[in-house]
């Protein structure tokens, strides 16, 4: 469906007033997946695991220190294999947090603690909210980088910070209906994702950015996305090993630790970049995120045949 939202944006772009009209609905659509964001995740969840510290920590760690650390590394590969626009998606994606449905979901196939799995991803979208943002603000200053002036500020606290704080505050009230209605919910999840990917790259077409990109390019995006991938897979479970967890806590640690989050990635680029570049700067995590799909559903198939074997 990303794919096909993309050749649609690539031969139908939203222009003129219907550009307007997209992006404004865009802007509500971010509005409105913050809101379910911050209904759907519990905060007295992340109280719970605060016994398990130091595997949240480190996840939290990988997540917010490894991963931008490892993102800035790869400034090396410009202007030679990147452009300014491609890197900064590739930091941008460095810097989001982890995904919460398939963290758990892989967790869950390796017969990892699938419990410990839902307090570490949903810390993780909980302060990714505000950490991200920062983490733009803090590293991203270099040329493609997105302006941080008032404006940037004003809508990161508007679209983000706001509804999500919103729907903290309504959870008490609408949970019960969120996860009678989860089914719904998911629509209106990945109906607003494919809305803000259709408005970034409408507006990369109308700028023309994408006859700057070339095919060995993007090749190079996917092979530093898989490097980059298979460099915090080894690391985090290297890290598990030497932190002396049982293997249920390791397995946490490489799937929530190793996940960078689309649903959440998306619609805070969409507001963070410029709109002549927000379609470039999307592309990296939407690269890493299929990409991490694939490879984490092979490993966790592997590590739970592995658990079955040796339960046999």
């Amino acid at each position: 469906m990303l794919a096909a939202t993309v050749a649609l944006a690539a031969l139908l772009p939203a222009n003129g007033s219907a550009g307007e009209a997209v992006s404004g609905a865009a802007k509500a659509a971010i509005a409105v997946l913050f809101f379910l964001y911050g209904a759907r995740l519990s905060p007295q969840q992340a109280w719970h695991g605060v016994r398990q510290w130091r595997l949240h920590l480190l996840v939290l760690a990988t997540t917010f220190v490894i991963f931008p650390l490892l993102g800035l590394a790869c400034w090396a590969l410009v202007p030679a294999l990147l452009t300014d626009d491609l890197y900064a998606g590739l930091l941008f994606l460095c810097l989001v947090p982890s995904t919460v449905q398939s963290s758990i979901a892989f967790t869950s196939i390796a017969r990892g603690h699938v419990s410990a799995a839902i307090v570490s991803a949903s810390l993780s979208n909980i302060l990714g909210v505000v950490l991200t943002p920062l983490l733009v603000v803090l590293l991203m200053n270099h040329p493609g980088a997105p302006p941080v002036t008032g404006r940037a500020l004003g809508d990161i606290v508007v679209q983000l910070l706001l509804p999500f704080a919103a729907g903290q505050l309504a959870r008490p009230w609408i949970a019960a209906a969120l996860t009678r209605h989860a089914a719904l919910l998911k629509v209106v999840d990945r109906g607003s994702i494919l809305l803000v990917v259709y408005t970034a790259f409408s507006m990369g077409v109308i700028e023309g950015i994408w006859l700057s990109v070339g095919g060995w390019q993007l090749i190079t995006v996917v092979v530093v996305a898989t490097v980059l991938l298979a460099v915090v897979l080894v690391v985090t479970w290297l890290i598990g090993g030497w932190a002396g967890f049982e293997r249920g806590d390791k397995i946490v640690l490489l799937f929530c630790g190793s996940k960078k989050s689309l649903a959440s990635g998306l619609p805070m680029a969409l507001v963070l970049f410029p709109s002549a570049t927000v379609g470039l700067s999307m592309l990296p995590l939407m690269i890493f995120h299929q990409i991490q799909l694939v490879v984490c559903s092979v490993i966790a198939s592997r590590l739970g045949r592995q658990q079955l074997e040796e339960v046999a």
